[in-house]
């Protein structure tokens, strides 16, 4: 078996000012910058055969280029039960393409359509018990955060192996869009 997911990886130079913010809310558990990213499509744990069949799939997708913004630091859950602080995605209609024939592809390797909505964003930290003043406070610091525009050139397929504290990303197939 093998955990994979699809996803954007971000440019050096954003993923440090990401890094930069991380620190000052009790709870949250800070993710380390070389695992920042955008998750197009979380795939979970699959068989190699079928790890195969998906990366087949995906292989085939045609998209143009594009570029996305960052902006907007929130979190996901509602007030003491917060669950993960993120930086959002500025809406991006080429961006929602990409993950519905992402998302399609997957399907058509024989999973079945992701369930959540997708809300693009990229996860600075999880949170346990963080006190709501503090990611208002985070928030209030950081409501300026802007980064790009990002070059969107590929997007790749990765695995996910647990790690201490943090889990281990690793790229297993890049696919190219036109002009990248």
């Amino acid at each position: 078996m093998i955990r994979l997911f699809v996803g954007l990886s971000l440019p050096l130079e954003v993923r440090q000012r990401l890094a930069a913010m991380s620190g000052g809310v009790p709870g949250a558990r800070w993710e380390p910058e070389e695992n920042f990213h955008l998750t197009l499509r979380f795939i979970g744990d699959v068989e190699h055969g079928q790890a195969d069949d998906i990366h087949g799939e995906l292989s085939r997708l045609r998209m143009p280029a594009f570029e996305i913004g960052l902006s907007a630091i929130d979190y996901f859950g509602a007030g003491d039960k917060a669950r993960v602080l993120y930086v959002g995605v500025d809406r991006n209609e080429l961006l929602m393409r990409l993950q519905a024939k992402i998302d399609n592809a997957v399907q058509r390797a024989g999973l079945p359509r992701e369930a959540r909505k997708f809300r693009p964003h990229v996860t600075l930290a999880r949170l346990r018990d963080a006190p709501v003043q503090r990611l208002a406070a985070f928030r209030e610091a950081y409501n300026l955060f802007r980064a790009g525009p990002i070059p969107v050139k590929e997007f790749g397929l990765y695995s996910s192996h647990p790690g201490k504290g943090n889990a281990v990303y690793h790229e297993e197939a890049s696919y190219p869009l036109d002009g990248g």
